[in-house]
């Protein structure tokens, strides 16, 4: 006994979304749609719709999950980082502070652009939040 909802749009006029170039042209800080206008205006700032295409972004909602992600990144990497030097040369853990923690405070802050044009990417081609044809947001709500 399962329950048809109606939508009103035609799902099968709905164009296929690659998530894998969505996240890829994303991740290169560019239309997820087109691959053409820039996605930020600037830092982590996404522009309201594509210069190139007119894809809308304001209703996109990233929030902290690519801070997350950075962290998550460089944690890992820096821990392994540091216990093969430790391992390895035995440093004095002056030279931990002099080099991890720069590092651990830069890395994310690179990273992060294109982490969210990822996610921003991957909330386009899976039509999450207002990317979806038959749920638009308006402006401003």
């Amino acid at each position: 006994m399962g329950v048809e909802i109606s939508t009103g749009v035609d799902t099968s006029a709905i164009e296929k979304r690659s998530v894998g170039d969505a996240m890829w042209k994303g991740a290169l800080c560019r239309c997820p749609k087109c691959g053409k206008g820039k996605l930020f205006r600037s830092y982590l700032k996404v522009v309201d719709e594509c210069a190139a295409c007119g894809e809308e972004f304001f209703h996109h909602r990233a929030d902290d999950l690519p801070p997350y992600v950075a962290i998550f990144i460089v944690g890992h990497v820096l821990v392994g980082i540091m216990m093969h030097m430790e391992m390895v040369w035995r440093v004095h853990p002056m030279t931990y502070v002099f080099t991890m923690l720069p590092l651990a405070v830069i890395l994310p802050l690179a990273m992060l652009p294109s982490i969210k044009g990822a996610i921003v990417g991957l909330q386009w081609a899976l039509r999450m939040h207002g990317f979806n044809p038959a749920h638009r947001e308006v402006a401003g709500q």
